[in-house]
């Protein structure tokens, strides 16, 4: 089955899917949405042109496990996100997934704009990895 993970942000939001296999994360998309609605009517479009079966939320909890409001607002927009897909959506600690990206892209050396436009799907990539 295939797995799509969405990297949740407040200006961009990164999309990854992993193989029929379950064993490899691609990065995928960056969505460009700061409106609620629009950006999950743009997260479950793409999990059916990516003919996903579940979808993994990153759940930004602080570094002692606490979750504060970004990590609500997460829960609410996964929720939303499984009622308007009928997808399973399963929420995951992103802990250090952006720090993790960040590292791939300095050793590709991937810089400037081209940088900040795939950062996002990256962490969602780095997501699924360790979701899979």
């Amino acid at each position: 089955m295939v797995i799509m993970s969405v990297d949740l942000g407040l200006a961009r939001t990164g999309l990854a899917v992993s193989d029929e296999g379950e064993t490899f994360a691609f990065p995928r998309a960056v969505i460009r949405e700061r409106d609620p609605e629009r950006l999950i009517r743009a997260v479950c479009a793409h999990a059916v042109e990516y003919g996903a079966g579940r979808i993994v939320v990153g759940l930004p909890v602080n570094m002692d496990g606490s979750a504060g409001e970004r990590a609500l607002t997460c829960r609410a927009l996964a929720e939303r996100i499984r009622e308007v897909s009928g997808l399973e959506t399963v929420l995951r600690d992103e802990r250090l997934t952006t720090v993790a990206a960040y590292t791939v892209l300095n050793e590709n050396n991937v810089r400037g704009k081209r940088r900040k436009d795939v950062v996002d799907a990256e962490a969602a990539c780095q997501l699924l990895q360790d979701y899979l």
